[in-house]
């Protein structure tokens, strides 16, 4: 039951967190395309890294 919980919060915080910072990317003046688009993908592969933490590595988010 835990590991389903865990899923189910990285599931739903990780789009809420990346709309939040693609809007943060596209307000901001300071940065090139160039970097806006890497952020972008970071923020993509990034939100695996819970899921695959908890089913791979047998970890525990608390």
């Amino acid at each position: 039951m835990k590991l389903v919980l865990e899923i189910l919060l990285s599931v739903l915080l990780h789009p809420i967190a990346m709309i939040l910072m693609w809007i943060n990317l596209l307000t901001r003046g300071d940065m090139t395309s160039f970097k806006k688009f890497v952020w972008f993908l970071v923020s993509i592969l990034w939100g695996l890294g819970p899921i695959l933490y908890v089913l791979v590595a047998e970890g525990s988010l608390w």
